[in-house]
């Protein structure tokens, strides 16, 4: 039987925000008489990881998911409830913690801007303490795995959103974690950029039996990865099963973007609902549990010249609200 990487036990977190009126009398009065709100960003939730496992932990934005990992890797204390991260208390033991698992947030980078990755990667050897010979060995490996030989050398500001976040991603994975925390990996990422960092990600947990913790907007990062999902909205979770119960039970629609070389008249594929539609392309709402994304393509490339095609998932907002709903 599987062990537990990652055990959490009624976890709560409270936020005291300070209040200020409009205007300068409003500032005035915040300064002697200062009015706080309190939010709950996590609201006593429980759930356990077992090693080895791809964990999707998904939601809208605010709904407690970044909050959630920074106590997990000890970044916050929690108010209430406790964490057990391989055997660590987080909150108590952040730096033993530190050498056993990695973090890479989308929006929050941790390669030294003005610099080249390689030198953030020579500075983490040092402060992970690495052997000089196993870490070579390491990043050799990396350096292939994420394609970015030729990122080495170049500021980290000059890259583009996508080369950084393999660089980060990269750096995140230097000192082999047994578990790592990817908050929104592949954010503002084109689809073959979305599609390598995947493939690395599901070589990792196969191949070095690295647990990851994932969190994301993008209903593809979750589809391809994790087994399992936890939904959560308002600080509480709401869904907590198999990401195939959720994809059979809550994702029942996609947008297929359709590009043509001539005008698209008289487009009618019945179960497809128009949503968009300029000269040369249009965008369809397809409910995949009537109509098939086959049927519908062979139906646009028997009546129409098309050069592309783009598939989107529903948003985010729409699976929680589609949770809500049953």
């Amino acid at each position: 039987m599987a062990k537990n990487a990652i055990q959490v036990k009624k976890l709560r977190k409270e936020f005291r925000i300070k209040q200020k009126a409009v205007g300068f009398m409003g500032g005035l009065v915040s300064v002697f008489s200062p009015r706080y709100k309190h939010i709950t960003a996590v609201d006593n939730i429980s759930f356990s990881v077992q090693e080895g496992e791809i964990l999707a932990f998904i939601g809208p934005n605010g709904a407690g998911k970044s909050t959630t990992i920074k106590m997990m890797t000890g970044i916050l204390y929690p108010n209430a409830g406790s964490i057990n991260v391989l055997g660590f208390d987080p909150s108590k033991e952040r730096q033993k913690l530190a050498y056993h698992i990695g973090s890479a947030f989308g929006q929050k980078p941790q390669l030294w801007y003005h610099l080249p990755p390689m030198d953030t990667y020579n500075l983490f050897a040092r402060i992970y303490e690495l052997d000089h010979k196993a870490y070579l060995e390491r990043l050799d490996f990396l350096i292939q795995a994420f394609e970015i030989k030729d990122l080495l050398m170049t500021p980290v500001r000059k890259l583009s959103l996508g080369q950084r976040m393999r660089c980060e991603i990269a750096a995140s994975l230097l000192h082999r974690p047994k578990i790592i925390f990817l908050d929104e990996p592949t954010i503002g990422l084109d689809v073959i950029a979305k599609q390598n960092i995947r493939e690395v990600i599901r070589y990792l947990n196969e191949k070095e039996k690295v647990t990851i913790f994932l969190t994301s907007h993008d209903a593809g990062d979750i589809e391809s990865l994790a087994k399992r999902t936890i939904v959560i909205n308002y600080g509480k979770i709401i869904f907590d099963d198999t990401t195939e119960k959720l994809k059979k039970d809550y994702i029942k629609t996609k947008i297929v973007e359709l590009v043509s070389d001539s005008p698209i008249r008289q487009f009618a594929f019945p179960g497809g609902k128009i949503v968009s539609q300029g000269r040369f392309d249009l965008k369809i709402e397809l409910d995949i549990t009537q109509n098939s994304i086959e049927r519908l393509l062979a139906y646009a490339m028997e009546h129409y010249t098309i050069n592309d095609i783009n598939i989107f998932d529903p948003p985010m907002e729409e699976i929680i609200a589609g949770i809500y709903r049953s």
